[in-house]
């Protein structure tokens, strides 16, 4: 089992331009430390619903009004609406991939406080001897001697489909064959419950994919046992 770098196409080379943009890096910064109030209310706004800052700040008054506690804490809600309403406010195409670029940072950031940021890579591929390489590359990817792990990343429920699922099982199992030990999740920045549905209709092996979920997302940086 080897790591390799994802190929320099033309949707690499735009993509990494969002991936580049300091929004991206600002919001996934923000929301490393965010509650979960605070993650929810980022996602919400995000989806471009409405740009009204008076109207998102009466939506959630646990995170804004007067009596919702540290004053830090409302700073911190006030600077994710901020980010949240410069990415909403992007058009539709735009937006999705600022999203998606959000969770990929923000699953980095996170995966880097449990095992360094040496160790977290992004966009790369996993290759195995006499197996045809995946076309597509993981999102995240942890990349240690015995204890390799990868990410595929998603803003939504919906996106968690029959592809998905097939090219981390294939890519735990492939890894097995050779003894080697390797992890597989997904990260979905939404409701487990929304996730449950959408995993509850899919027919592709899900048994040995772990899912973290918004409510989960510091298990990332937890230490594991």
């Amino acid at each position: 089992m080897r790591f390799q770098d994802a190929a320099r196409d033309a949707r690499a080379v735009v993509y990494a331009g969002i991936q580049a943009d300091p929004l991206v890096g600002q919001a996934a910064e923000l929301l490393a430390g965010a509650t979960f109030a605070q993650r929810v209310l980022a996602r919400a706004v995000m989806n471009g619903e409405t740009t009204d800052a008076a109207a998102w700040r009466a939506t959630f008054p646990g995170l804004f009004g007067s009596g919702s506690g540290d004053p830090a804490e409302r700073a911190r809600s006030e600077a994710i609406l901020v980010a949240s309403l410069a990415v909403a406010e992007r058009g539709e195409q735009v937006r999705s991939q600022f999203r998606g670029a959000i969770v990929e940072e923000l699953t980095a950031r996170l995966l880097a406080r449990r095992v360094g940021a040496d160790a977290v890579r992004r966009e790369r591929r996993v290759l195995f001897d006499g197996v045809r390489a995946e076309i597509h590359p993981y999102d995240v990817t942890v990349e240690r001697t015995g204890a390799a792990e990868v990410f595929d990343c998603k803003w939504g429920a919906r996106g968690i489909n029959a592809d998905v699922l097939h090219q981390l099982d294939d890519a735990r199992i492939h890894a097995a064959d050779e003894g080697e030990a390797l992890s597989v999740a997904l990260v979905v920045f939404d409701a487990a419950r929304s996730c449950s549905v959408r995993l509850a209709a899919q027919t592709a092996p899900q048994e040995g994919t772990a899912i973290a979920t918004l409510e989960f997302l510091d298990t990332l940086a937890e230490r594991h046992a």
